[in-house]
């Protein structure tokens, strides 16, 4: 679906090479409708034919309508706004209202930087706090330090997204294998397919999905307290503990019962997903991203999802955050758009493109597959079950965890010491908040 650019849309041409995600930034100004010269930019990098592109882009038109504003649109890419911000956001170039990436070591560290804006009265006069989740509203949190989950409001988020359990459901049935309710129940499922000769998970160890196995593997022996020492450092973390050490030792069994394949530590979360698209594997632990692509190139089989079983907490958090930078120009007016992107028929328009809104009606999703998919993660939210990813504590934990799991899979470190490697990075990074 092409992008929509409203009639009195300026495009200024974008003088970077596009990455194939893409950025586009838009802006938005205004006071009363069709009066107003001004003009607001808005940045965000999400691609036009997204569900997030597709329901920015009516709330760009609606708030031009009703303020009378121009709307400046700009592409860039998601990486040129990540390695620049602290700059751009330092300058006189800084936007009026842009989405950026949420947790400790990016929207955390900007607020704790002086560069974002503290919202916390326009939460207040216009109840956003009201429509988020306690989970949700943990990444728009952060203190003095940048550390999420108390202190000023410094962003809204207004998508989510969770790791859940795709499924093939035809290779389910030819095995005669039902949905697993129980952790029991789901190792039995994959000793099925073990016995006829299929590896069962689609898994990647180069990247992020085997961090993630392993992480929801210490969820399902953790609870809330587990997670918010882990990730808002409100205790020290047993990383020789009950969670941690099941997680590892669990990971390294799966392996060794060909659960997943052998060679996972030369996959790519490509390879996983590509895995499960063409029905080489039959299940596949990740995350809602993946949910869109599927419904687009699966055309074989039949699939569905369910949860983790036995398991309250799932990985998963908000999506990405609109922020106000400091030296933005109308903070009133970036308010006003925020607000439009919360309304009923604008989160409709996320669901039923399939993303995850956090605030629709699941009255106004006509969509069947996207209906699933928002009725599942709502089920986590309910449960406050969100509980970030396992990288979120320290800016180099992504790589080590990936480099850690690889070394435990090729024999090469032991559980014990995969877990005093990982312990020792986090605690040197987190000790200087506590």
């Amino acid at each position: 679906m092409a992008r929509h650019t409203p009639r009195r849309t300026r495009v200024l041409a974008a003088a970077s090479t596009l990455t194939v995600a893409g950025l586009a930034l838009a802006g938005c100004a205004g006071s009363s409708a069709g009066e107003s010269d001004d003009t607001l930019t808005l940045w965000h990098y999400e691609g036009a034919n997204s569900a997030m592109g597709i329901a920015w882009d009516e709330a760009i038109r609606v708030f031009e309508e009703e303020t009378g504003a121009t709307v400046e649109f700009e592409e860039k890419s998601f990486e040129q706004i990540r390695s620049t911000a602290s700059q751009v956001l330092n300058s006189d170039e800084a936007p009026d209202l842009m989405e950026f990436n949420k947790g400790n070591a990016t929207a955390g560290l900007l607020a704790s930087q002086g560069l974002l804006t503290d919202i916390s009265d326009a939460v207040d006069e216009f109840g956003w706090d009201d429509m988020l989740a306690p989970s949700l509203q943990t990444t728009a949190r952060y203190d003095e330090d940048g550390v999420m989950g108390s202190g000023a409001w410094y962003g809204i988020p207004n998508y989510g997204e969770f790791v859940t359990v795709y499924y093939n459901e035809d290779a389910f049935a030819e095995a005669g294998l039902e949905i697993p309710t129980t952790y029991d129940e789901f190792i039995d499922v994959l000793d099925a397919f073990v016995a006829q000769g299929v590896t069962p998970l689609a898994e990647a160890g180069l990247e992020y999905p085997l961090g993630q196995l392993w992480y929801q593997l210490a969820l399902s022996q953790a609870d809330r307290q587990f997670v918010n020492d882990y990730q808002l450092y409100e205790n020290p973390v047993d990383w020789t503990g009950d969670e941690i050490t099941y997680a590892t030792e669990t990971l390294l069994d799966y392996v060794d019962a060909g659960y997943i394949s052998s060679d996972v530590t030369g996959l790519k979360a490509e390879d996983a997903g590509v895995s499960f698209i063409n029905g080489s594997a039959p299940i596949f632990i990740s995350g809602s991203w993946w949910y869109g692509r599927f419904v687009d190139e699966i055309s074989g089989f039949d699939w569905g999802l369910f949860p983790f079983p036995d398991s309250d907490l799932s990985l998963g958090s908000s999506g990405n955050l609109w922020v106000v930078p400091e030296r933005a120009g109308d903070k009133d007016l970036a308010y006003e758009f925020i607000d439009i992107t919360m309304r009923p028929e604008i989160q409709a328009l996320i669901g039923n493109n399939g993303g995850l809104p956090v605030a629709a009606d699941e009255a106004d999703i006509t969509d069947e597959k996207s209906l699933e998919l928002i009725q599942a993660f709502n089920a986590v939210n309910e449960k406050d079950g969100l509980s970030f990813y396992p990288d979120w504590p320290t800016p180099t934990f992504y790589d080590t965890i990936v480099a850690e799991l690889q070394e435990l899979i090729n024999g090469t470190k032991t559980p014990e010491e995969v877990q005093q490697s990982l312990g020792d990075e986090y605690d040197a990074y987190v000790d200087d908040f506590r």
